[in-house]
């Protein structure tokens, strides 16, 4: 049985043959728009990108070092279609009702709106500064607020910043172990940055560039995916 849309296109071609050259264009232009197929911009996919930035200071390495990941994202992923929309959360300036919270109910709607834009993102970019070996108190409080299984499947791509390349070992020993009670899919490659990484806050080591474009093309496909399952 034939469809309504092919039984369309018979009877405009069937018209078309029947014209003259100027309604002839005008025809097959008319049958152009009707059925979409040619000339036609598909609908942009769109990625929403949460990063949450685990530095209690407002000019910091690790905010360098995400905003360097969300560029590298975006030169990706928009050739492909992709839309990047990032929301970058810094956990110190969420305040006093952020760090005097003891569970998800006692927070404010400020902080409310940042935990749901975590938890509903379709990429999550957790960067943190390295202190005594692990991430600070601020980056795992705001994780503590988190639901338990709010970011089950969820991408998360790790990032960590500190004085040498000894703290790098925060990634799989804190970082890793926290997202997977999580049971989150963390990104397999995960980036860090060492203090002569930067010069002040501008990242300068071409290593750890090639780093980020290796973890992102990695998860290149199951990043189009998310994008186009959030567009359907």
């Amino acid at each position: 049985m034939r469809s309504g849309a092919d039984t369309d296109t018979e009877a405009t071609v069937s018209r078309v043959a029947g014209a003259g050259p100027r309604d002839a264009e005008a025809m097959a232009a008319d049958a152009t728009v009707a059925t979409g197929r040619a000339g036609a911009e598909p609908a942009a996919a769109t990625l929403t990108v949460a990063v949450v930035n685990g530095s209690p200071s407002e000019r910091s390495k690790t905010a360098a070092l995400a905003d360097v990941i969300v560029t590298t994202l975006r030169d990706l992923l928009e050739p492909d279609g992709v839309d990047v929309e990032v929301r970058r959360i810094d956990v110190y300036r969420l305040g006093a009702g952020f760090t005097g919270a003891l569970d998800r109910d006692d927070v404010p709607a400020q902080t409310q709106e940042v935990l749901d834009a975590a938890e509903h993102a379709d990429l999550l970019i957790a960067a943190t500064p390295v202190f005594r070996g692990s991430y600070t108190a601020m980056f795992k409080h705001f994780f503590d607020l988190v639901g338990q299984y709010a970011l089950t499947n969820k991408p998360v791509f790790l990032a960590a910043t500190g004085g040498g390349d000894h703290h790098a070992l925060v990634l799989e020993h804190a970082l890793r172990p926290l997202f997977g009670f999580f049971q989150a899919m963390t990104v397999p490659v995960a980036v860090f940055a060492s203090s002569g990484d930067f010069d002040g806050t501008t990242l300068l080591n071409p290593r750890v560039y090639s780093r980020i474009e290796v973890a992102l093309d990695d998860v290149r496909t199951v990043l189009r995916v998310r994008a186009a399952g959030r567009g359907s």
